[in-house]
C-alpha cells in the first residue's frame, strides 16, 4: 500500500523529491517503490520531462484505480481509529465560496472542540468540479445546487435567497426593490458556477436575455468590478452578509432563489470522520445563516 501512496504523492506534486518529504523517505527509497511497483504491474507508471514526473498513457489508465485503493484503504485506518474512540482523521470537503466563508468556520470551529485531532481539507470549485471531486475521491462530499446535477443523488439542506447587487451611484440604487426586466438592461456580471447558472436560469424562464460583460469565477471579484462602476449582477444572500465593498444591495421581485444540498461517496467508503461531520452538520441547520 506504502507504493500506492507513494505513486499519488509523486503525481500530485510533481517530484520523486518533494514527494520523499513530504513522506519521510529518501529520494532512492522512494524510487526503489515506484520501480518495485512498475516490475509488478509489468508497465511504466511514470515518465520525466523538463516540467517535472508525469504518469504515462497506461499510468494514466491505472491511476484512477489506484486513487481508489488508497482510498479504501484510509477508510479502513478511519474505521479502525474510530473503534479506539474518533481521536483523528481527515475531512475532504468540496465547497463553494459562500459555504467557505460563512458556514464551514462556525461548523468547525464547533466540531474541533469536540474532535480536536480531526483535521479538514477544503477544494474550492463549482458545481461542475465538486461533483467530479466526489466522484474520483478527493473530496468525501460536496456542497452544491441538486438543480444542477439533475439525476444525481443529492441531500438537501436549505434554500438560500439571491439579491441583486448595483454600483452606489447607480440610478436604481435608492429603489426598494428590482425586477429582472430592469437588470436585463444593464451590463451583467456573471458568477461562473459551472454547471447551472440560477440567474442566467431566471432570466431564461422569465423570456429575458441579459447583457453579459463579463464571466468570473470568484464571487468576490464580481463585488469589486461592481464597486468599481463595471455592471450589476445577482449573487446569493449569504455572500453579502459580510462585506466591506460599497455596493448597493437590492431585493428582486419575483423572489429568487437557490438550492443548497450535499452531493457524498457511498456511505460504506466514507471516512468515518466525515459521517461524523455530515450529522453534525444536518443537527445545527438552524444555526446556519
Amino acid at each position: 500500500m506504502n507504493r500506492y501512496i507513494a505513486l499519488q504523492k509523486i503525481v500530485e506534486l510533481g517530484s520523486f523529491t518533494k514527494a520523499a518529504d513530504v513522506l519521510g523517505y529518501t529520494q532512492p527509497a522512494i524510487s526503489q517503490m515506484i520501480s518495485s511497483l512498475e516490475r509488478e504491474l509489468s508497465i511504466k507508471l511514470l515518465y520525466r520531462s523538463r516540467y517535472g514526473i508525469h504518469l504515462t498513457l497506461e499510468g494514466e489508465r491505472l491511476f484512477p484505480s489506484i486513487k481508489k485503493t488508497v482510498a479504501g484503504y484510509q477508510a479502513m485506518l478511519e474505521i479502525s481509529k474510530e473503534i479506539k474512540g474518533l481521536n483523528s482523521g481527515t475531512i475532504r470537503i468540496g465547497t463553494i465560496s459562500s459555504i467557505s466563508c460563512h458556514w464551514l468556520p462556525g461548523l468547525i470551529k464547533q466540531f474541533q472542540e469536540v474532535y480536536p485531532n480531526v483535521q479538514f481539507v477544503l477544494h474550492q470549485g463549482d458545481y461542475t468540479s465538486i461533483p467530479e471531486w466526489v466522484r474520483t475521491g478527493e473530496a468525501d462530499f460536496g456542497f452544491v445546487n441538486p438543480d444542477a446535477i439533475p439525476g444525481v443523488k443529492t441531500r438537501f439542506i436549505k434554500t438560500g435567497e439571491l439579491r441583486a447587487v448595483l454600483p452606489v451611484n447607480h440610478p436604481l440604487a435608492e429603489t426598494k426593490y428590482i425586477t429582472l426586466d430592469k437588470l436585463a438592461k444593464e451590463p451583467f456580471l456573471l458568477l461562473e458556477e459551472g454547471a447551472l447558472s440560477a440567474p442566467l436560469e431566471a432570466f431564461k424562464q422569465a423570456g429575458l436575455e441579459p447583457n453579459v460583460r463579463l464571466c468570473v469565477h470568484d464571487d468576490y471579484s464580481i463585488l469589486s468590478m461592481i464597486e468599481s462602476g463595471l455592471g450589476v449582477s445577482i449573487l446569493p444572500e449569504l455572500v453579502l452578509r459580510k462585506t466591506n465593498y460599497l455596493v448597493a444591495i437590492l431585493p428582486i421581485k419575483p423572489i429568487l432563489t437557490r438550492k443548497i444540498g450535499l452531493i457524498m461517496k457511498d456511505k460504506n467508503s466514507m471516512p468515518i470522520a466525515s459521517k461524523y461531520f455530515i450529522d453534525f452538520l444536518f443537527e445545527h441547520i438552524a444555526d446556519l445563516p
